[in-house]
């Protein structure tokens, strides 16, 4: 399945992952998508073996193809055009009234060719749908599935600048998409940046480490996690300047993660709570992302909120030797 790769949610949550499974060689996740990583549920855990379409990776095992549509070369005179390039056509109205907004998740079946015709993805030769949000994925999807209604059935084509931008691994040039949507279900709006977003207050918690929180709200447990144990959180992070980068709140699904896998700033401050409580984080950039190249830069500031503590599969490997906090756990 192709979603997966454009993904909001993957800055954050692949950056969280990514640091324990950096020297791993590791396929990056999409959420905490991992979540949620399905294909019918492909979010912040979409599909990393879906790499080829409107948010992963090229598939590895080519299904066998649909016959492509006699206009695939090129969009036919009659069809609808937007300011951005995006062109489209109906091919079957559908019986909803309401159009989905960006901040939706959708549900839909989709098989998408390159202009010469060759298939390199499609949910309906899986015979399952995807779903997952639609601010997160190619520019070219955003769009054009809030022109559609439910039920309906329309043929995108969709310029390279609004698919992959010659990502490489992904399908080059203009793509051609035969979408129908199934459902869609409007998603709560981004939260706004907190008014300390720029610096900790002076009032809040610090530690050795240079990690600061405050507590925003207190929960009903009594026992703390540690770091080997596995935790289901909702989180939002921004970085100092009040940009949102990810949140698992818009996805609306909350992230299931081992709590020795992320970036230290959070295997640390995690720990720190209790079931129900919520809880800012002021990470400085030497405990989150150290000036990865696409990650997001300086210190960070999340909101998490833990609403459950698991313990851990058998088997579930340590923390490397050398990560913060680590010591000399099993590789990785």
């Amino acid at each position: 399945m192709i979603i997966g790769a454009v993904i909001v949610a993957a800055v954050a949550v692949v950056g969280l992952w990514w640091w324990n499974n950096r020297d791993a060689g590791a396929e990056e996740l999409t959420t905490l998508d991992t979540e949620e990583a399905t294909e019918e549920t492909p979010t912040a855990a979409a599909d990393p073996a879906s790499p080829s379409n409107p948010f992963g990776l090229p598939q590895r095992e080519e299904p066998a193809g649909i016959p492509a549509p006699p206009d695939v070369a090129a969009p036919p005179e009659n069809a609808q055009r937007t300011e951005s390039g995006l062109a489209s056509r109906v091919l079957e109205a559908g019986d909803g009234a309401e159009h989905p907004t960006a901040n939706a998740r959708v549900t839909v079946h989709y098989t998408g060719w390159t202009t010469d015709g060759e298939m390199f993805d499609s949910s309906q030769r899986r015979g399952r749908p995807a779903t997952f949000p639609l601010n997160g994925v190619i520019p070219g999807w955003t769009e054009g599935v809030q022109l559609m209604v439910t039920g309906e059935k329309r043929r995108f084509w969709i310029p390279e600048n609004l698919a992959y931008a010659g990502r490489p691994g992904a399908p080059q040039g203009m793509l051609v998409f035969d979408v129908e949507l199934l459902e869609f279900e409007e998603l709560p709006p981004p939260p706004e940046a907190p008014s300390d977003v720029a610096a900790p207050p002076a009032n809040a918690q610090r530690t050795e480490s240079g990690l600061a929180s405050r507590v925003l709200e207190r929960g009903t447990g009594s026992e703390h996690p540690e770091a080997t144990n596995v935790v289901r959180v909702h989180y939002t992070g921004w970085t100092t300047d009040g940009e949102m980068f990810d949140s698992s709140v818009t996805r609306g699904e909350p992230v299931t993660f081992p709590l020795n896998r992320v970036i230290p700033g959070w295997t640390e401050g995690v720990q720190l709570m209790v079931v129900g409580e919520k809880r800012r984080l002021w990470i400085p950039e030497d405990l989150a992302y150290q000036g990865r190249p696409g990650a997001p830069a300086g210190m960070l500031v999340f909101d998490v909120e833990l609403l459950e503590i698991l313990e851990a599969p058998p088997g579930m490997p340590g923390m490397p030797p050398g990560h913060p906090g680590g010591g000399g756990g099993s590789p990785h």
